[in-house]
């Protein structure tokens, strides 16, 4: 199956940032591919590379087969981060006009409908909330009924029955065959909505994979909390491994079924507690650990050019 957005190796600088330093990934017809990462790490540079409103220093990116530039714009939907339509016309009104901009469209009031603002439709944009002036945002990304969809950040100040609406949005449009390209902040989001996530960091992806594969990959251990103030000493021969944090213990590796064995070993030794929290690990937990892990590399990296120079200048 030919992929329908492929990015490989791709690269760009600005000045001296550098802001993707290789970036690759390939997303199949009908897929929803999320894009994580911390602030900085290239999410928004390599969606304006696979749309191509940014030129990449070196690599290549298709979409549909060709360059982004070249396909035809009937085909693509683009959410931009920043989108500022103009506050003096109605939420209609700003569909209507984009969907002007194209010889066949989807009627305003029905995209209204889709993104959950079917009542608001005469409301001057300037009115809306910030959620609902998202949302009307998402909603002129769909009046030309795109094959491909590139939102960036696209619930970014929604509130959570608007974000849900949008969620499902989403899913609906994949399943009916649109391909999204997503980037997100939100772990929750990403984890619901995306078949493949890949970690963007330092410039480059790091991973990708499904949620799944990626959490039992990186994701860690289990993990039971105990909200406690006994002296971490006490729990030396708990028999699983321990974590001291404040005003809490942390046990890794515990099944559901060996709380009870916790437990008894707290009242057995009367160390009192006011809380036992048990969770598996998540998206965010591999979103944490990568980052980490990307983020260290980075720095030994910049430490190594900095004692290389060093060194040089000393022998110059």
């Amino acid at each position: 199956m030919e992929a329908v957005v492929e990015a490989e190796d791709v690269r760009k600088t600005y000045g001296e940032t550098i802001a993707l330093s290789g970036a690759s990934l390939s997303v199949e017809p009908g897929e929803v591919f999320g894009l994580i990462g911390p602030n900085g790490a290239g999410k928004t540079t390599l969606v304006r590379a696979l749309t191509g409103t940014t030129t990449p220093d070196d690599g290549s990116v298709r979409v549909l087969g060709d360059p982004p530039t070249a396909v035809d714009r009937h085909r693509l939907g683009v959410l931009p981060q920043d989108f500022s339509p103009p506050d003096r016309l109605s939420a209609r009104e700003l569909l209507a006009y984009y969907a002007g901009l194209y010889d066949e469209a989807r009627d305003p009031d029905a995209v209204l409908a889709d993104v959950g603002l079917g009542e608001a439709g005469d409301t001057w944009y300037e009115n809306l909330s910030g959620g609902q002036q998202r949302r009307v945002c998402v909603g002129a990304t769909l009046v030309n009924d795109p094959e491909v969809l590139f939102l960036d950040e696209p619930t970014t100040g929604i509130d959570p029955a608007g974000r849900r609406t949008i969620w499902q949005l989403i899913e609906d449009l994949a399943a009916g065959g649109t391909t999204v390209v997503l980037t997100t902040h939100d772990m929750a989001e990403a984890e619901r909505l995306a078949d493949r996530v890949g970690l963007l960091a330092d410039g480059s992806l790091v991973a990708q994979g499904t949620p799944e594969a990626l959490v039992r990959e990186h994701g860690g251990a289990s993990r039971l909390t105990i909200e406690t103030g006994a002296d971490p000493a006490a729990f030396a021969d708990l028999g699983f491994p321990v974590d001291a944090r404040d005003g809490a213990i942390v046990v890794r590796d515990v099944d559901p079924a060996e709380i009870g064995t916790v437990v008894d070993f707290l009242d057995d030794r009367d160390l009192a507690y006011t809380g036992l929290t048990w969770a598996e690990p998540d998206l965010e937990d591999v979103y944490l650990a990568l980052a980490d892990d990307a983020e260290r590399a980075g720095t030994d990296r910049a430490t190594d050019s900095a004692t290389g120079l060093a060194r040089a200048g000393e022998t110059a």
